[in-house]
Protein backbone atom coordinates (compact mmCIF):
# COMPACT_ATOMS: atom_id res chain seq x y z
CA UNK A 1 0.00 0.00 0.00
CA UNK A 2 1.39 3.41 -1.00
CA UNK A 3 1.76 5.87 1.87
CA UNK A 4 0.93 9.56 1.52
CA UNK A 5 2.46 12.80 2.74
CA UNK A 6 0.17 15.47 4.14
CA UNK A 7 1.19 19.11 4.22
CA UNK A 8 -0.50 20.75 7.23
CA UNK A 9 -0.56 24.52 6.81
CA UNK A 10 0.59 26.51 9.86
CA UNK A 11 -1.79 29.28 8.80
CA UNK A 12 -4.95 27.45 9.88
CA UNK A 13 -3.96 23.87 10.68
CA UNK A 14 -5.73 22.37 7.68
CA UNK A 15 -4.37 19.98 5.07
CA UNK A 16 -3.10 22.24 2.30
CA UNK A 17 -1.74 19.50 0.02
CA UNK A 18 -1.46 15.72 0.00
CA UNK A 19 0.67 13.55 -2.27
CA UNK A 20 1.32 9.79 -2.53
CA UNK A 21 4.87 8.64 -1.93
CA UNK A 22 6.66 7.10 -4.87
CA UNK A 23 6.49 3.31 -4.80
CA UNK A 24 9.48 0.99 -5.20
CA UNK A 25 9.00 0.66 -8.95
CA UNK A 26 8.84 4.43 -9.42
CA UNK A 27 11.99 4.94 -7.35
CA UNK A 28 13.83 2.27 -9.35
CA UNK A 29 12.69 3.86 -12.62
CA UNK A 30 13.80 7.32 -11.46
CA UNK A 31 17.27 6.11 -10.48
CA UNK A 32 17.68 4.28 -13.78
CA UNK A 33 16.51 7.31 -15.76
CA UNK A 34 18.89 9.58 -13.84
CA UNK A 35 21.88 7.37 -14.61
CA UNK A 36 20.96 7.03 -18.29
CA UNK A 37 20.37 10.76 -18.77
CA UNK A 38 23.56 11.73 -16.94
CA UNK A 39 25.69 9.55 -19.21
CA UNK A 40 24.67 11.78 -22.13
CA UNK A 41 24.41 15.06 -20.23
CA UNK A 42 28.04 15.01 -19.10
CA UNK A 43 29.08 15.13 -22.77
CA UNK A 44 27.10 18.30 -23.45
CA UNK A 45 29.16 21.46 -23.82
CA UNK A 46 29.05 23.72 -20.79
CA UNK A 47 27.35 26.45 -22.79
CA UNK A 48 24.43 24.14 -23.56
CA UNK A 49 24.05 23.18 -19.91
CA UNK A 50 24.05 26.88 -19.01
CA UNK A 51 21.29 27.59 -21.54
CA UNK A 52 19.03 24.95 -19.98
CA UNK A 53 19.74 26.15 -16.43
CA UNK A 54 19.16 29.81 -17.30
CA UNK A 55 15.90 28.88 -18.99
CA UNK A 56 14.81 27.00 -15.85
CA UNK A 57 15.62 30.02 -13.68
CA UNK A 58 13.59 32.21 -16.04
CA UNK A 59 10.69 29.78 -15.81
CA UNK A 60 10.81 29.77 -12.03
CA UNK A 61 10.72 33.56 -11.87
CA UNK A 62 7.76 33.60 -14.23
CA UNK A 63 5.78 31.75 -11.53
CA UNK A 64 6.60 34.24 -8.76
CA UNK A 65 3.06 35.60 -8.38
CA UNK A 66 1.76 32.11 -7.67
CA UNK A 67 4.73 31.05 -5.56
CA UNK A 68 4.59 33.84 -2.94
CA UNK A 69 1.13 33.04 -1.47
CA UNK A 70 1.71 29.31 -1.95
CA UNK A 71 4.85 29.61 0.16
CA UNK A 72 2.92 31.41 2.90
CA UNK A 73 0.34 28.63 3.06
CA UNK A 74 3.04 25.96 3.19
CA UNK A 75 5.43 27.28 5.83
CA UNK A 76 3.99 30.52 7.19
CA UNK A 77 6.30 33.26 5.94
CA UNK A 78 4.44 36.54 5.34
CA UNK A 79 3.46 36.95 1.70
CA UNK A 80 5.14 40.35 1.58
CA UNK A 81 8.52 38.57 1.77
CA UNK A 82 7.82 35.80 -0.75
CA UNK A 83 9.42 37.62 -3.67
CA UNK A 84 12.62 38.06 -1.65
CA UNK A 85 13.31 34.35 -1.64
CA UNK A 86 12.96 34.20 -5.40
CA UNK A 87 15.34 37.12 -5.79
CA UNK A 88 17.86 35.15 -3.75
CA UNK A 89 17.14 32.05 -5.81
CA UNK A 90 17.86 34.02 -8.97
CA UNK A 91 21.05 35.57 -7.57
CA UNK A 92 22.49 32.20 -6.58
CA UNK A 93 21.44 30.38 -9.74
CA UNK A 94 22.87 33.03 -12.07
CA UNK A 95 26.10 33.33 -10.11
CA UNK A 96 26.78 29.60 -10.10
CA UNK A 97 26.03 29.41 -13.82
CA UNK A 98 28.31 32.36 -14.55
CA UNK A 99 31.32 31.01 -12.65
CA UNK A 100 31.03 27.46 -13.95
CA UNK A 101 33.50 27.85 -16.86
CA UNK A 102 36.24 29.00 -14.49
CA UNK A 103 35.30 26.69 -11.63
CA UNK A 104 35.13 23.60 -13.86
CA UNK A 105 38.17 24.41 -15.98
CA UNK A 106 41.01 21.92 -16.07
CA UNK A 107 43.90 22.54 -13.70
CA UNK A 108 47.13 22.99 -15.67
CA UNK A 109 50.41 22.45 -13.76
CA UNK A 110 53.60 24.16 -14.90
CA UNK A 111 54.58 22.75 -18.31
CA UNK A 112 57.26 20.07 -18.66
CA UNK A 113 58.76 19.42 -22.09
CA UNK A 114 57.47 16.25 -23.68
CA UNK A 115 54.46 15.90 -21.42
CA UNK A 116 50.84 17.03 -21.47
CA UNK A 117 49.53 17.15 -17.91
CA UNK A 118 46.22 18.39 -16.56
CA UNK A 119 43.55 17.64 -13.97
CA UNK A 120 40.02 17.37 -15.30
CA UNK A 121 36.94 17.88 -13.15
CA UNK A 122 34.45 15.11 -13.87
CA UNK A 123 30.85 14.85 -12.64
CA UNK A 124 30.05 12.41 -9.86
CA UNK A 125 26.90 10.88 -11.36
CA UNK A 126 23.55 11.29 -9.61
CA UNK A 127 23.18 13.80 -6.78
CA UNK A 128 20.41 13.37 -4.22
CA UNK A 129 19.28 16.71 -2.79
CA UNK A 130 17.30 16.57 0.47
CA UNK A 131 15.97 20.08 0.99
CA UNK A 132 14.36 21.73 4.05
CA UNK A 133 11.18 23.77 4.37
CA UNK A 134 12.47 26.99 5.95
CA UNK A 135 14.10 28.46 2.82
CA UNK A 136 12.84 25.89 0.34
CA UNK A 137 13.96 27.56 -2.89
CA UNK A 138 17.25 29.00 -1.66
CA UNK A 139 18.60 25.87 -0.01
CA UNK A 140 17.63 23.62 -2.91
CA UNK A 141 19.10 25.83 -5.64
CA UNK A 142 22.45 25.87 -3.82
CA UNK A 143 23.04 22.34 -5.09
CA UNK A 144 20.60 21.75 -7.96
CA UNK A 145 21.95 24.30 -10.43
CA UNK A 146 25.69 23.69 -9.82
CA UNK A 147 25.14 19.92 -9.84
CA UNK A 148 23.55 20.12 -13.27
CA UNK A 149 26.15 22.59 -14.52
CA UNK A 150 28.88 20.16 -13.41
CA UNK A 151 27.33 17.39 -15.53
CA UNK A 152 25.41 15.46 -12.87
CA UNK A 153 21.79 14.39 -12.76
CA UNK A 154 19.69 15.42 -9.75
CA UNK A 155 16.97 13.79 -7.71
CA UNK A 156 15.20 16.15 -5.32
CA UNK A 157 13.46 15.01 -2.17
CA UNK A 158 11.87 18.12 -0.68
CA UNK A 159 10.57 18.48 2.85
CA UNK A 160 7.03 17.30 3.56
CA UNK A 161 6.16 20.82 4.66
CA UNK A 162 7.05 22.23 1.23
CA UNK A 163 5.88 19.51 -1.13
CA UNK A 164 4.80 22.01 -3.75
CA UNK A 165 8.28 23.55 -4.01
CA UNK A 166 9.62 20.32 -5.49
CA UNK A 167 6.83 20.42 -8.02
CA UNK A 168 7.73 24.02 -8.92
CA UNK A 169 11.32 22.98 -9.60
CA UNK A 170 10.10 20.12 -11.78
CA UNK A 171 7.82 22.45 -13.70
CA UNK A 172 10.58 25.00 -14.24
CA UNK A 173 12.87 22.35 -15.73
CA UNK A 174 9.99 20.99 -17.82
CA UNK A 175 9.38 24.45 -19.26
CA UNK A 176 13.12 24.73 -19.94
CA UNK A 177 12.96 21.45 -21.91
CA UNK A 178 15.69 19.87 -19.82
CA UNK A 179 16.38 16.35 -21.15
CA UNK A 180 14.14 13.79 -19.50
CA UNK A 181 15.53 12.07 -16.41
CA UNK A 182 18.14 14.70 -15.58
CA UNK A 183 16.06 16.35 -12.87
CA UNK A 184 13.39 14.45 -10.98
CA UNK A 185 11.30 15.39 -7.97
CA UNK A 186 10.28 12.44 -5.80
CA UNK A 187 7.89 12.38 -2.86
CA UNK A 188 9.54 10.08 -0.34
CA UNK A 189 9.20 9.12 3.30
CA UNK A 190 12.22 8.75 5.57
CA UNK A 191 12.59 5.00 5.04
CA UNK A 192 12.55 5.34 1.25
CA UNK A 193 15.13 8.10 1.40
CA UNK A 194 17.38 5.91 3.54
CA UNK A 195 17.07 3.03 1.09
CA UNK A 196 18.09 5.24 -1.83
CA UNK A 197 21.18 6.43 0.05
CA UNK A 198 22.09 2.86 0.97
CA UNK A 199 21.51 1.59 -2.57
CA UNK A 200 24.80 2.94 -3.96
CA UNK A 201 22.83 4.29 -6.92
CA UNK A 202 23.48 7.91 -6.00
CA UNK A 203 27.01 9.26 -5.75
CA UNK A 204 26.47 12.39 -3.64
CA UNK A 205 23.94 13.35 -0.97
CA UNK A 206 23.42 17.00 -0.02
CA UNK A 207 21.23 17.36 3.07
CA UNK A 208 20.08 20.47 4.89
CA UNK A 209 18.35 19.92 8.21
CA UNK A 210 18.86 18.99 11.83
CA UNK A 211 21.90 17.45 13.49
CA UNK A 212 19.86 14.32 14.14
CA UNK A 213 18.89 14.19 10.49
CA UNK A 214 22.53 14.49 9.50
CA UNK A 215 23.45 11.54 11.69
CA UNK A 216 20.68 9.53 10.02
CA UNK A 217 22.10 10.41 6.60
CA UNK A 218 25.58 9.28 7.60
CA UNK A 219 24.23 6.06 9.08
CA UNK A 220 22.34 5.24 5.88
CA UNK A 221 25.49 5.89 3.83
CA UNK A 222 27.76 3.68 5.95
CA UNK A 223 30.02 1.59 3.76
CA UNK A 224 28.86 3.19 0.52
CA UNK A 225 31.75 5.68 0.17
CA UNK A 226 29.36 8.43 -0.85
CA UNK A 227 30.07 12.10 -0.93
CA UNK A 228 28.06 13.74 1.84
CA UNK A 229 27.29 17.43 2.19
CA UNK A 230 25.60 18.33 5.47
CA UNK A 231 24.30 21.75 6.45
CA UNK A 232 22.96 21.25 9.94
CA UNK A 233 21.99 23.39 12.91
CA UNK A 234 23.19 26.72 14.16
CA UNK A 235 23.22 28.85 17.29
CA UNK A 236 24.72 31.88 15.65
CA UNK A 237 26.21 34.61 17.85
CA UNK A 238 26.69 38.33 17.37
CA UNK A 239 29.13 40.60 19.18
CA UNK A 240 28.42 44.33 19.37
CA UNK A 241 31.57 46.26 20.26
CA UNK A 242 31.58 49.64 21.99
CA UNK A 243 32.48 51.42 18.73
CA UNK A 244 29.58 49.95 16.74
CA UNK A 245 27.04 52.10 14.92
CA UNK A 246 24.30 51.43 17.43
CA UNK A 247 21.28 52.20 15.26
CA UNK A 248 22.62 50.08 12.41
CA UNK A 249 23.46 47.18 14.73
CA UNK A 250 20.04 47.21 16.38
CA UNK A 251 18.09 47.41 13.13
CA UNK A 252 19.99 44.59 11.47
CA UNK A 253 20.23 42.30 14.49
CA UNK A 254 16.50 42.55 15.15
CA UNK A 255 15.91 41.53 11.55
CA UNK A 256 18.58 38.81 11.77
CA UNK A 257 16.92 37.40 14.88
CA UNK A 258 13.29 37.45 13.82
CA UNK A 259 13.07 37.30 10.03
CA UNK A 260 11.23 34.13 8.98
CA UNK A 261 10.17 33.89 12.64
CA UNK A 262 13.76 33.00 13.49
CA UNK A 263 13.49 29.79 11.46
CA UNK A 264 16.88 29.97 9.82
CA UNK A 265 20.03 27.96 10.45
CA UNK A 266 21.98 31.23 10.40
CA UNK A 267 19.49 33.32 12.38
CA UNK A 268 21.04 35.30 15.22
CA UNK A 269 20.12 33.44 18.42
CA UNK A 270 22.47 35.01 20.98
CA UNK A 271 23.95 38.49 21.24
CA UNK A 272 26.89 39.74 23.31
CA UNK A 273 27.14 43.51 23.80
CA UNK A 274 29.91 45.64 25.26
CA UNK A 275 28.77 46.55 28.74
CA UNK A 276 29.23 50.29 28.11
CA UNK A 277 26.49 50.35 25.46
CA UNK A 278 24.47 47.38 26.71
CA UNK A 279 21.61 49.36 28.33
CA UNK A 280 21.05 51.53 25.24
CA UNK A 281 21.30 48.55 22.90
CA UNK A 282 18.78 46.48 24.86
CA UNK A 283 16.31 49.35 25.13
CA UNK A 284 16.38 50.05 21.39
CA UNK A 285 16.35 46.36 20.49
CA UNK A 286 13.20 45.68 22.53
CA UNK A 287 11.47 48.82 21.22
CA UNK A 288 12.05 47.82 17.61
CA UNK A 289 10.95 44.24 18.29
CA UNK A 290 7.59 45.51 19.55
CA UNK A 291 6.93 47.00 16.12
CA UNK A 292 6.47 43.60 14.50
CA UNK A 293 2.96 42.65 13.42
CA UNK A 294 2.17 39.02 14.22
CA UNK A 295 -0.67 37.55 12.23
CA UNK A 296 -1.96 35.75 9.17
CA UNK A 297 0.91 35.62 6.64
CA UNK A 298 -1.51 36.19 3.75
CA UNK A 299 -2.22 39.68 5.14
CA UNK A 300 0.11 42.29 3.59
CA UNK A 301 0.36 44.10 6.95
CA UNK A 302 1.83 41.03 8.68
CA UNK A 303 5.58 41.13 9.29
CA UNK A 304 5.80 38.02 11.48
CA UNK A 305 3.97 34.85 10.53
CA UNK A 306 3.39 31.62 12.45
CA UNK A 307 6.08 29.07 13.08
CA UNK A 308 5.96 25.97 10.91
CA UNK A 309 3.82 24.07 13.43
CA UNK A 310 2.30 24.35 16.92
CA UNK A 311 4.90 21.82 18.09
CA UNK A 312 7.75 24.06 16.93
CA UNK A 313 6.19 27.03 18.71
CA UNK A 314 5.72 25.02 21.89
CA UNK A 315 9.41 24.04 21.86
CA UNK A 316 10.37 27.72 21.88
CA UNK A 317 7.73 28.52 24.53
CA UNK A 318 9.24 25.81 26.73
CA UNK A 319 12.74 27.23 26.21
CA UNK A 320 11.55 30.68 27.23
CA UNK A 321 9.70 29.34 30.28
CA UNK A 322 12.75 27.38 31.39
CA UNK A 323 14.98 30.45 31.05
CA UNK A 324 12.55 32.56 33.08
CA UNK A 325 12.48 29.92 35.80
CA UNK A 326 16.31 30.14 35.94
CA UNK A 327 16.33 33.90 36.39
CA UNK A 328 16.07 35.38 32.89
CA UNK A 329 13.91 38.45 32.29
CA UNK A 330 11.53 38.80 29.35
CA UNK A 331 11.32 42.25 27.75
CA UNK A 332 8.30 41.55 25.54
CA UNK A 333 4.93 41.15 27.23
CA UNK A 334 1.93 39.17 25.94
CA UNK A 335 -0.07 42.39 25.73
CA UNK A 336 2.16 43.49 22.85
CA UNK A 337 1.04 40.64 20.58
CA UNK A 338 -2.59 39.57 20.88
CA UNK A 339 -2.19 37.00 18.07
CA UNK A 340 0.15 34.92 20.27
CA UNK A 341 -2.19 32.13 21.34
CA UNK A 342 -0.80 29.35 23.58
CA UNK A 343 -0.80 26.02 21.81
CA UNK A 344 -0.93 27.59 18.34
CA UNK A 345 1.80 28.12 15.77
CA UNK A 346 1.56 31.87 16.31
CA UNK A 347 4.32 32.99 18.67
CA UNK A 348 5.40 36.53 19.52
CA UNK A 349 9.07 37.49 19.32
CA UNK A 350 10.84 37.48 22.67
CA UNK A 351 13.93 39.25 23.96
CA UNK A 352 15.57 37.81 27.05
CA UNK A 353 18.15 39.44 29.32
CA UNK A 354 19.85 38.21 32.50
CA UNK A 355 20.59 35.02 30.58
CA UNK A 356 23.50 32.61 31.09
CA UNK A 357 25.05 29.73 29.21
CA UNK A 358 23.49 27.35 31.69
CA UNK A 359 20.15 28.01 29.96
CA UNK A 360 18.94 25.99 26.97
CA UNK A 361 17.96 29.18 25.16
CA UNK A 362 21.65 30.15 24.99
CA UNK A 363 22.97 26.71 24.10
CA UNK A 364 20.41 24.69 22.11
CA UNK A 365 19.12 25.69 18.70
CA UNK A 366 15.79 27.49 19.11
CA UNK A 367 14.75 27.89 15.48
CA UNK A 368 12.19 30.41 16.55
CA UNK A 369 11.66 34.08 17.44
CA UNK A 370 13.66 34.34 20.65
CA UNK A 371 17.07 35.84 21.36
CA UNK A 372 19.13 36.18 24.52
CA UNK A 373 21.36 39.23 25.11
CA UNK A 374 24.34 39.33 27.49
CA UNK A 375 26.78 42.13 28.43
CA UNK A 376 30.52 41.48 28.10
CA UNK A 377 33.52 43.33 29.47
CA UNK A 378 36.05 42.63 26.70
CA UNK A 379 36.73 41.17 23.28
CA UNK A 380 38.23 38.14 24.97
CA UNK A 381 35.07 37.44 26.97
CA UNK A 382 32.92 37.85 23.87
CA UNK A 383 35.02 35.40 21.84
CA UNK A 384 35.00 32.84 24.64
CA UNK A 385 31.21 32.99 24.84
CA UNK A 386 30.76 32.91 21.07
CA UNK A 387 32.88 29.75 20.87
CA UNK A 388 31.08 28.13 23.80
CA UNK A 389 28.73 26.19 21.52
CA UNK A 390 28.50 22.87 19.71
CA UNK A 391 27.58 24.81 16.56
CA UNK A 392 29.58 26.98 14.19
CA UNK A 393 27.71 28.16 11.10
CA UNK A 394 28.03 31.96 11.07
CA UNK A 395 28.92 34.75 13.49
CA UNK A 396 28.77 38.53 13.21
CA UNK A 397 30.90 41.34 14.63
CA UNK A 398 29.51 44.85 14.84
CA UNK A 399 32.26 47.44 14.85
CA UNK A 400 33.75 50.30 12.84
CA UNK A 401 37.23 48.78 13.12
CA UNK A 402 37.94 46.52 10.13
CA UNK A 403 41.26 45.31 11.54
CA UNK A 404 39.59 44.33 14.80
CA UNK A 405 36.86 42.44 12.94
CA UNK A 406 39.45 40.45 11.00
CA UNK A 407 41.51 39.78 14.12
CA UNK A 408 38.50 38.61 16.13
CA UNK A 409 37.11 36.70 13.17
CA UNK A 410 40.25 34.57 13.12
CA UNK A 411 39.46 33.47 16.68
CA UNK A 412 35.80 32.54 16.13
CA UNK A 413 35.00 28.88 15.44
CA UNK A 414 32.58 29.35 12.57
CA UNK A 415 32.07 28.84 8.85
CA UNK A 416 31.33 32.48 8.00
CA UNK A 417 32.36 35.70 9.74
CA UNK A 418 30.24 38.78 9.08
CA UNK A 419 31.07 42.39 9.89
CA UNK A 420 28.12 44.76 10.25
CA UNK A 421 25.68 42.36 8.63
CA UNK A 422 24.22 38.92 9.34
CA UNK A 423 21.90 36.20 8.06
CA UNK A 424 22.98 36.42 4.42
CA UNK A 425 24.59 34.00 1.96
CA UNK A 426 26.92 35.56 -0.59
CA UNK A 427 26.99 33.13 -3.54
CA UNK A 428 30.59 34.11 -4.28
CA UNK A 429 31.68 32.82 -0.86
CA UNK A 430 31.76 29.27 0.45
CA UNK A 431 28.79 28.31 2.60
CA UNK A 432 30.03 25.85 5.19
CA UNK A 433 30.00 25.06 8.88
CA UNK A 434 32.20 23.64 11.62
CA UNK A 435 31.49 21.43 14.62
CA UNK A 436 27.86 20.22 14.62
CA UNK A 437 26.86 22.72 11.95
CA UNK A 438 27.95 20.26 9.31
CA UNK A 439 30.56 19.62 6.68
CA UNK A 440 31.09 20.20 3.00
CA UNK A 441 30.66 23.35 0.92
CA UNK A 442 27.96 24.83 -1.26
CA UNK A 443 28.11 28.02 -3.36
CA UNK A 444 31.25 29.73 -4.67
CA UNK A 445 33.72 27.96 -6.92
CA UNK A 446 34.58 25.69 -3.99
CA UNK A 447 31.03 24.34 -4.13
CA UNK A 448 31.84 22.81 -7.51
CA UNK A 449 34.68 20.82 -5.98
CA UNK A 450 32.15 18.85 -3.93
CA UNK A 451 30.11 18.04 -7.04
CA UNK A 452 33.00 16.77 -9.16
CA UNK A 453 35.94 14.41 -8.84
CA UNK A 454 39.47 14.92 -10.06
CA UNK A 455 40.83 12.92 -12.96
CA UNK A 456 44.50 13.38 -13.80
CA UNK A 457 45.99 13.10 -17.30
CA UNK A 458 49.75 12.42 -17.51
CA UNK A 459 50.54 12.11 -21.21
CA UNK A 460 54.08 11.63 -22.49
CA UNK A 461 54.17 12.58 -26.16
CA UNK A 462 57.96 12.89 -26.73
CA UNK A 463 59.83 9.56 -26.63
Amino acid sequence: MTSTIQLISPVDGRVYAERPCADAAQVDKALEAAATAQAQWKRRPLGERAAFCNAAADAMLAMKDEIAPELSWQMGRPVRYGAGELRGFDERARHMIAIAPEALAAVEPAPIYGFRRHIKREPLGTVLVIAPWNYPYLTAVNTIIPALMAGNSVILKHASQTLLVGERFAEAFRRANLPEGLFQNLVLDHEQTGRIIASARVQQVNFTGSVGGGRTMESAATGRFLGMGLELGGKDPAYVRADANLDHAVENLVDGSFFNSGQSCCAVERIYVDQTIYPAFVERFAALTRQYVLGNPLDEATTLGPLVSPQAADFVRDQIAAALSQGAKALIGPQDFAADVPGSAYLAPQVLVDVTHQMSVMRDESFGPVVGIMPVASDEEAIALMNDSEFGLSASIWTQDLAAAERLGNEIETGTVFMNRCDYLDPALAWTGVKNSGRGVTLSRLGYEHLTRAKSFHLRHEI
